[in-house]
């Protein structure tokens, strides 16, 4: 089979295509003819070893999967040959086949593509445990979603409309602004690139204290991190909770001094954690997930697809923070 594989350390620059023996599934495993591999921001980071994991290499890249069941290991009895299925498997989705645990997988809805199907749990299986579990999102809260319309924040926008809040998305540019919109946003903030200095950093959180009202934000949900961070935190309402989800603008400091007085909580959300601690929750969180996707109350939106060969300019395009949704590598 042919596979992108991270044989070193580094950019996109580094991933080339070799031939592998077909995996085999061991116990309690699928062997899933992969059609289609989301690309993630953790895709960007796990090449570089900088990600919480580092897989042994050569490795392919890709956590986010949908395909075909090409064989059963040992034990496995949910599936059957010919199943459509999609699932998060951290690694090794930007190859021709993957061994997976059965417990990873879930079956793909008729009717909807391998690329929607890749595209789907990982942005929104992150983002409903972090405003259910982690921020407490409730019907006619204020939600500030900083990075907007990307895959993560426009997961956001869709399950805060459909939780019942009001949502400000906040974004880098007019284009994406009208991407959030599209996706149900009642309001838009375009924020300059950082970094900033002190007055601009103020500028922007007068900007954000504008958007979200004067009783401030109930919820933050923050993907982007970096010089956004404490702006964005100065914008929040009393006992709001600030929701920590990622940093490809960087890790910031936050001045603790600021939770004192808003009384609020900055909670970290690591939803693979939480997948691994709690299968069950996490389960009916993905079972309401599916639900809300036939209702139409959600729709991962692929704006982009790659050839395999050409996986790491998929992976350059999201290390540039360029993408307008998902991007996605189609697979034989």
């Amino acid at each position: 089979m042919k596979a992108l594989l991270s044989q070193a350390p580094g950019g996109p620059e580094t991933l080339s295509i070799a031939e592998l023996p077909d995996p085999v599934p061991g116990r309690g495993q699928v062997l899933v003819a992969v059609k289609a591999c989301a690309i993630n921001y953790p895709d960007v980071l796990i090449i570089e070893d900088k990600y919480q994991f580092k897989p042994p290499r050569p490795f392919a890249p890709g956590g986010e999967i949908a395909g075909v069941v090409e064989a059963l290991g040992e034990g496995v009895t949910q599936f059957a040959m010919g199943d459509r299925v999609l699932g998060v498997i951290g690694h090794g989705g930007l190859a021709e086949k993957v061994a997976v645990d059965a417990a990873r997988l879930y079956w793909l809805p008729e009717g909807r593509s391998f690329e929607e199907g890749a595209a789907l749990l990982l942005t929104y299986a992150t983002t409903i445990h972090a405003l259910l579990d982690r921020g407490r999102l409730e019907e006619g809260h204020t939600l500030l979603v900083l990075g907007a319309a990307g895959g993560v924040g426009l997961a956001a926008i869709e399950l805060g409309k459909a939780f019942g809040a009001r949502v400000v998305a906040a974004v880098s540019s007019e284009a994406k602004a009208e991407a959030a919109r599209a996706a149900g946003a009642d309001e838009t903030l375009v924020y300059p690139r950082a970094p900033f200095d002190k007055e601009q950093s103020k500028a922007l959180s007068e900007a954000f204290k504008a958007a979200v009202g004067p009783k401030g934000a109930d919820v933050i949900y923050d993907p982007v991190g970096g010089d956004y961070a404490e702006p964005a935190l100065r914008a929040i309402g009393w006992e709001g909770r600030y929701l920590v989800v990622g940093f490809p603008a960087g890790i910031p400091k936050l001045p603790l001094n600021l939770t004192l007085l808003k009384s609020c909580d900055v909670c970290g959300v690591f939803w693979g954690a939480f997948a691994a601690r709690d299968p069950q929750a996490n389960q009916a969180h993905v079972e309401h997930l599916f639900r809300l996707w036939s209702q139409g109350k959600i729709a991962p939106r692929v704006i982009e697809t790659f050839a395999l060969a050409d996986g790491g300019k998929a992976i350059a395009k999201m290390a540039a923070r360029q993408a307008i949704g998902k991007l996605v590598v189609t697979v034989n």
